[in-house]
């Protein structure tokens, strides 16, 4: 089945939009100030409707009014071109001498994003065929969602909310009943559940359509504004809400059609983003919402305007509209056995994960036993495998940001992120915040006990992705699965798409320094 309006299920019966008519007015009189949340969510629904039914009814004769305006806009395009990008630096420069001058540590994090696009660009496998206009609008609307996220209120009030709706404590109700008291004592009793109920929410949003229905809306504004694909830009947004083997489900049947460039994509949004049922894991651990949520978000863009300066187009693709992309619906036959089924489909990604920490944890320490080890062979006792990356990878912390002094802890974050998985280095994480608001000393015998708030939010837009040497496995394994004919072209993109992807994240930690 085909779903790409989620409103078709809402709008079969006349009564159901009176309905809500009724219950609506009857909010905002009660109490609009409790009833804001509904009204722009109901706003967005009506502007986005009235928009399809616009298009729908009268896009033929819209257009035809504003054909002249469009022959004239296309004749003057390169003087217009140039016009708005000399605009744009200009604003550019003005923001930096202005903001900068009351936060200098902005600065160190806007040299970070040039330091990255520069290094990515000279590794470029086409250097002379990139396009910039998808790297630059991609950098720009990354920047603005920052720039909004976390500057104003209207921004920060609404991802806080969406942060609080992933319903930790509606899980508990489950999983205390099943499991007792044993949820306050047990990190697989805690924070595992989540996973559960959030893919059956998942499940269940699929099966309505509306997951189907955000995608496409998100990915829309993408493609018309960096000109990509509909395929690549449609994978790359479904990752904002799914994992990086599941979002390529989206396009399944386009998949051996693809250029090269656009799996590489398609690969980079899944390094770049992290799934939102993993998302409700981390915020378990402490690790705060709204920063986690924008962070996933703020990836999208970057991760298509990254990839295509890491790997340009160089083929002519097969899909230049999105009217042939269709988006399909699950084989569920009703809402309750999509939630069942979304339930049951965990279960394969809870195990996954609990077998993986114990694994990287005990792997973990016999790695560091081994170091102490050797390194005591020539005087050096105290060696571990984090202090390595903290050596390694404190200059990439410095340039995103982060204060001298705690540049080299975060750097221990991102080596554990990249070696082995981010579930350990958000554990790490979020021990260092509880450090922190307990109270603790901020150094103890010569090693830090927690970050600062800002240092905080950096590491969790850092280490926000999948990108890890663990999961090259799981996306070859899944592509070639999904699409057997891509097999070698996964193969010999996975470890550049993962370079790229990681990339992407620490871009995406150097936006959230110079908006922080």
């Amino acid at each position: 089945a085909v779903c790409n309006n989620p409103w078709t299920l809402f709008s079969r019966t006349p009564r159901y939009p009176l309905c809500y008519v009724a219950f609506f007015i009857a909010a905002c009189v009660l109490d609009f100030q409790r009833a804001i949340a509904l009204v722009v969510l109901t706003s967005l629904a009506v502007v986005s409707k009235s928009y399809d039914l616009l298009k729908k009814y009268k896009g033929d004769s819209i257009k035809q009014c504003f054909k002249p305006a469009g022959r004239w806009f296309n004749s003057n395009l390169k003087w217009i071109k140039w016009v708005f990008i000399i605009l744009v630096v200009g604003l550019l420069v003005v923001w930096l001498a202005v903001d900068t001058s009351k936060r200098p540590d902005q600065l160190i994090s806007f040299g970070g994003v040039c330091m990255f696009i520069v290094l990515v660009f000279l590794l470029s496998a086409h250097r002379t065929e990139v396009s910039w206009r998808p790297v630059f609008w991609g950098l720009g609307l990354q920047f603005c969602m920052g720039l909004f996220i976390i500057r104003t209120d209207p921004g920060f009030i609404a991802f806080n909310w969406l942060g609080k709706q992933i319903f930790l404590d509606y899980t508990k109700a489950g999983s205390s009943f099943v499991f007792g008291n044993l949820i306050t004592d047990i990190f697989a009793f805690q924070a595992l559940p989540i996973v559960v109920f959030f893919s059956s929410v998942m499940s269940v949003l699929y099966f309505l359509g509306i997951m189907q229905w955000l995608i496409l809306k998100i990915s829309w504004v993408m493609q018309i504004t960096l000109g990509t694909s509909p395929t690549e830009t449609l994978s790359v947004a479904g990752n904002i809400f799914v994992g990086q083997t599941e979002a390529p489900l989206l396009i399944r049947p386009y998949l051996k059609d693809m250029t090269k460039s656009e799996i590489h994509a398609v690969m980079t949004g899944g390094f770049a983003t992290i799934a939102g049922s993993v998302m409700g894991a981390f915020i378990s651990f402490g690790i705060d919402a709204s920063s986690l949520l924008s962070a996933s978000v703020m990836a999208a863009p970057c991760a298509l305007a990254i990839a295509k300066l890491s790997y340009p187009e160089t083929e002519e693709s097969q899909f230049k509209s999105k009217k042939n992309i269709k988006v399909a619906c699950g084989d569920e036959k009703n809402i309750l056995e999509a939630a069942s089924g979304g339930a049951s489909a965990s279960i394969g990604l809870v195990a996954n994960i609990a077998v993986n920490l114990i694994a990287f944890l005990a792997i973990l320490d016999f790695v560091n036993a081994s170091l102490r080890w050797l390194g005591g062979m020539v005087g050096y006792p105290t060696v571990t495998f984090q202090m390595i990356c903290s050596y390694v990878f404190m200059p990439v912390a410095f340039m995103m940001g982060i204060p001298y002094d705690e540049s080299f802890t975060v750097a221990e974050l991102i080596g554990t992120k990249l070696f082995l998985n981010e579930f350990l280095a958000y554990e790490k994480l979020s021990h260092l915040k509880d450090n922190r608001l307990s109270g603790l000393d901020e150094v103890i015998n010569g090693e830090r006990q927690w970050l600062s708030v800002r240092s905080e939010i950096i590491s969790t837009y850092a280490l926000c992705g999948f990108a890890n040497f663990s999961s090259l496995g799981i996306v070859i394994g899944g592509l070639s699965a999904i699409c057997p004919p891509k097999k070698r072209v996964v193969s010999d993109l996975v470890l550049r798409a993962l370079f790229t992807g990681t990339c992407v994240s620490l871009v995406n930690a150097c936006i959230a320094g110079e908006s922080f």
